[in-house]
């Protein structure tokens, strides 16, 4: 087997891991310290009244801001797979994501109201540039699926390290010193992630460093009126909104929700209309949509633990502990805790166990009915809280647990799976894409979190859960067709042969052949 660098063998252990390996993993490790430190106190901050430094939305509108906000971000995963594509390449592309991070962080540190919207949008385009960039860089640099995936798995625990002690530190800092203090810890992590992988091009020997698709002249005016029409566009709407007095926090999550909802659609027939694809290619990309759905509802549930679980955790969660009242953001650090202690296990799992003879479907329905569980969890918890009692934190621990073990399993399988479908230099358009649908589930989170208002609270986890579960199963019993469709024209051309071969019954045994 031959190395993403096309010139040693891969290590048979998961050890040692290569330069390139060690870079995109600190890599990670900084940008999701910023990104879970900022997770830990948004909702907090954006619902604490304006006297505290907060925004004082009210108590739906913060949750659903949150929503909407991971919604443009995956959103913006699209494009910056496109710009990685077809004009700058993945490395620089994640270079690029790395710094304007940066700058939106210190951004929403500042104490200065009108520009935390701006910094809201430049958090959202930097996660754009760089989520399917990384993503890409990793599947460019393996070759194998089942390695990939055990290496996706295990970048985890980097991530989950600073995951974990990001809230500790930044949430603490926000919550009880000042909501701003909390923001810079998170700039300060970005800034150091931005430095390293700035001056590690070297490591990954020319991959990833011109794009897969280069544009022709055509195809770059092209863009250029694509782009220019979309935000001139765009500038209008809120121009107009603005002059009548509508451009509001509730309008632009409306607002976020709605492009959500539409862009995937439009990407993906985009896409599948390609001159470029083969037949094979849109058969794959058709059975992929299962993958891609699943991908919008997981996201749109595991959203609720930055928004809905955060205010349940800081209303209804009895928080004491030896007199000292445990910070709201620090319930956060659960997940990634217990997904820095089951990473390896599900690495190995996945290495050893798993490969290629259980389904990308199969794996995937499996991370849907552990969410759909957790959320018959907290169902029950919210009914227990619904008389203004506050329950046990191990409520909340054990839907943790169950999301931590759905998205090991939903994370690696997705972003693994994305690269046998299409021809490799569609990787960071198709990475694109995948975040493209979950951003439909952070704009579908962001409006279903406002079915709180309506109904109780226990009801709508309840509803959630039904949902995770229906789909999963769906998709658990169709996992053998949706398999087939998966499949290389090789593998659908083998099963063709065999099934149109003669029964020539069993074979016979010569003399002196072994029984």
């Amino acid at each position: 087997m031959r190395t993403g660098v096309g010139r040693e063998e891969e290590p048979a252990s998961l050890r040692p891991w290569p330069a390139w390996f060690r870079t995109l993993f600190m890599s990670d490790l900084w940008e999701r310290f910023g990104f879970f430190g900022m997770q830990a106190i948004l909702v907090l901050f954006a619902a604490a009244p304006r006297d505290e430094g907060g925004l004082g939305l009210a108590k739906v509108d913060a949750a659903a801001l949150f929503g909407a906000w991971i919604g443009l971000a995956f959103m913006l995963c699209l494009p910056g797979g496109w710009l990685a594509d077809r004009v700058l390449g993945p490395r620089r592309t994640l270079v690029l994501g790395s710094a304007v991070l940066t700058v939106g962080h210190f951004a929403l540190a500042t104490p200065v109201l009108w520009l935390t919207p701006l910094a809201l949008v430049l958090l959202a385009v930097g996660m754009g540039l760089y989520k399917p960039n990384h993503q890409a860089m990793v599947n460019l640099m393996f070759s194998g699926s089942t390695r990939r995936e055990a290496g996706i798995s295990l970048i985890y625990i980097g991530i989950q390290v600073s995951a974990l002690t990001s809230p500790l530190i930044a949430g603490f800092l926000g919550e009880r010193v000042h909501w701003r203090l909390g923001f810079a810890v998170s700039g300060t992590a970005m800034f150091l992630g931005t430095v390293q992988v700035a001056v590690a091009r070297s490591r990954f020997l020319g991959k990833g460093e011109r794009p897969g698709r280069p544009l022709v002249a055509e195809g770059a005016r092209r863009a250029k009126r694509v782009a220019g029409t979309a935000l001139t566009a765009v500038a209008v709407l809120l121009g107009g909104l603005a002059a009548v007095g509508g451009l509001t926090p509730s309008s632009g999550i409306a607002l976020v929700g709605l492009a959500s909802i539409l862009a995937p659609g439009l990407a993906y027939t985009f896409l599948y209309r390609s001159r470029e694809l083969t037949p094979g290619d849109r058969r794959r990309l058709r059975s992929f949509l299962w993958i891609f759905l699943g991908s919008t509802l997981f996201w749109s549930l595991v959203a609720q633990d930055g928004s809905s679980l955060t205010l349940f955790a800081k209303h209804s969660t009895e928080r004491h502990v030896l007199g000292f009242e445990v910070p709201v953001s620090w319930l956060q650090s659960a997940t990634p805790l217990f997904i820095l202690v089951l990473a390896p296990v599900f690495a190995w799992v996945l290495l050893k166990h798993g490969g290629e003879r259980v389904s990308v479907p199969a794996k995937f329905s499996t991370g849907l009915l552990l969410t759909g569980v957790s959320f018959l969890l907290m169902a029950a918890a919210a009914g227990f809280a619904s008389g203004g009692e506050k329950v046990s934190p191990l409520w909340l621990l054990a839907v943790y647990l169950m999301h931590a073990c759905g998205e090991l399993i939903v994370a690696a399988v997705g972003i693994a799976a994305v690269a046998d479908v299409l021809p490799r230099r569609f990787l960071a358009q198709m990475l694109g894409l995948l975040w493209l649908f979950a951003a439909l589930g952070g704009g579908a989170g962001s409006g279903l979190i406002r079915l709180l208002d309506v109904i109780p609270e226990a009801l709508y986890y309840l509803l959630l859960a039904g949902l995770a579960l229906v789909v999963g199963g769906t998709l658990a019993l169709r996992r053998h067709a949706v398999a087939r469709g998966l499949a290389p024209e090789s593998v659908q051309e083998g099963e063709r042969k065999a099934a149109n071969a003669p029964d020539s019954g069993p074979p016979t045994v010569k003399e002196g052949d072994p029984a």
